[in-house]
């Protein structure tokens, strides 16, 4: 599984991901009129506020490759119960519920990042010897009680060991050659080293290297995985070691800086590694601790998975390194840390629940470390403690912002009510991200609500499809709220 698995209940089934399935599928193109201004449109009567649907400007749907996931589980706790769910990719073509949703939505061409630097050159620098506090993986043996973990190979020691190396100049990671007693959704070491091995290849060496790293025949992964079926803890080693020898020279002669360099973008699937990696070694261990969020409050627990949130940051909001994004509810801080480092840009968030607070510190400590150990620069991230109204250093930050995400799904009417008035002092064009609109279907402006902050947004209605929110693998709509003043000032000078 990836990144964002969900908590499975003791004493259930693991549920095993489907047989991988590639579906076609045809969407007719619509084409629409171009959207025009207000001010060239005085004339749309009573200022009535306009929803958009997804695809309005008729982009073509894209056919896209399914690949498996890899088998990094992750806990996870939804709002109103404990469930365990694969993504829309890894659902059965034939399901019936599931056949007419996996739609892919159009793709926007978003241009390279040129201000992006997306090497850290601390990482490969001799600062502190590389040496910094982190959670190993051998550690997540001794983190985790609620998983009784046993020696992957028989004669082994309980906590045999082997140190294997990541692209950047710090320190070997730890790992125990262990596998979990029970079942297949808790972590497993040797198959977090296979995925690391494939991430690195695909992302950090020439295209020559790359082929070597990973031929059927003699690549690393290739050679490990053989080697874990055959249960040779001998092999296992020998790989690993030659691995380590082999990136360290890539490393020393620039190879690897010099990939790097050449990057103005991160791929959303390296992303999510490194989030996966933070998450099972930090949140996982101490997931039970969300159950404490109260359904039927504003405090329900529950997030968007990763590929919707490159989606919104690539496609819907465009965001550069130069921008700032805001999450109000940001829970454990997922959304932040990978906007973060997607992204490159200021990320801040605020959240008023302890425990997810607690998590979210957790988090963002391990990942500093887990981006040093890959060698990447990530953008400022700042987490808060508190209610989101009345923080004095988030209303500053907002009126700052560009993209600001409220997960909104499970907030009463009083909150949304309440938030909406932080939005007038939002600067012009500021995008607002949401599960539920904050302007009601049909709203109107009159002489009677010309001070509503409904008037100030531009809202634009969009689909998003199975696998994107972790409460629910159904499909669902979601918003994108644009700052605009013009339609208040062409009806001000309309009626004046």
């Amino acid at each position: 599984m990836g990144f964002f698995d969900h908590f499975q209940k003791k004493g259930s089934n693991p549920i095993k991901p489907q047989p991988l399935q590639i579906r076609r599928e045809l969407v007719p193109q619509t084409t629409s009129s171009s959207k025009k201004s207000l001010l060239d449109k005085p004339q749309r009567p009573n200022g009535q506020a306009r929803f958009r649907r997804d695809g309005e400007h008729g982009a073509p749907h894209h056919a896209k490759s399914l690949k498996p996931p890899s088998k990094n589980p992750r806990k996870r706790v939804s709002p109103s119960q404990l469930r365990v769910e694969s993504s829309s990719e890894d659902s059965q073509e034939g399901s019936p519920s599931n056949a007419s949703r996996k739609k892919l939505k159009p793709s926007l061409s978003v241009g390279p990042d040129l201000q992006r630097q997306v090497r850290s050159r601390k990482a490969f620098s001799d600062d502190d010897s590389g040496q910094f506090p982190m959670v190993h993986a051998a550690d997540i043996t001794s983190l985790d009680t609620s998983v009784k973990f046993v020696p992957a190979f028989e004669g082994l020691p309980e906590r045999a060991e082997v140190l294997f190396q990541y692209p950047s100049a710090s320190q070997q990671e730890r790992y125990h050659l262990v596998k979990p007693q029970h079942g297949h959704d808790d972590f497993e070491a040797l198959e977090d080293i296979i995925q690391v091995m494939y991430k690195v290849a695909e992302h950090y060496l020439p295209e020559v290297e790359r082929e070597s790293f990973t031929d059927e025949s003699t690549g690393f992964p290739q050679r490990l995985s053989r080697a874990v079926k055959r249960h040779s803890e001998k092999d296992v080693r020998g790989v690993i070691l030659e691995w380590n020898a082999a990136l360290v020279k890539l490393r020393d002669n620039g190879t690897i800086s010099q990939v790097l360099d050449g990057c103005k973008c991160l791929d959303p699937k390296l992303v999510e590694r490194i989030l996966t990696q933070t998450y099972s070694r930090t949140v996982s261990p101490r997931v039970s601790s969300l159950r404490e969020y109260e359904n039927g409050t504003d405090n329900v627990y529950g997030e968007l998975l990763p590929k919707f949130v490159s989606d919104i940051l690539k496609k819907d909001t465009r965001m550069k390194s130069d921008h700032i994004f805001v999450d109000l509810g940001s829970g454990v801080g997922n959304v932040v840390l990978q906007v973060a480092l997607e992204i490159g840009c200021e990320s801040w968030g605020c959240e008023m629940m302890k425990n997810a607070c607690d998590l979210a510190d957790l988090q963002q400590n391990e990942f500093r470390a887990r981006c040093r150990l890959w060698g990447l620069a990530v953008g400022d991230i700042h987490l808060e403690r508190g209610d989101f109204l009345t923080n004095v250093v988030m209303g500053k930050v907002l009126k700052r912002a560009d993209v600001i995400l409220v997960n909104n799904q499970a907030f009463t009417p009083e909150l949304n009510d309440r938030l909406t008035g932080l939005f007038l002092d939002l600067k012009e064009g500021c995008r607002i991200v949401s599960l539920k609109s904050f302007v009601p279907p049909g709203h109107k402006i009159t002489h009677r609500n010309l001070n509503s902050p409904y008037n100030i947004l531009e809202v634009e209605q969009k689909e998003y499809y199975s696998g994107c929110v972790s409460w629910t693998n159904a499909p669902g709509t979601y918003y994108v709220s644009t700052k605009d003043t013009t339609k208040i000032k062409s009806f001000a000078e309309m009626h004046t």
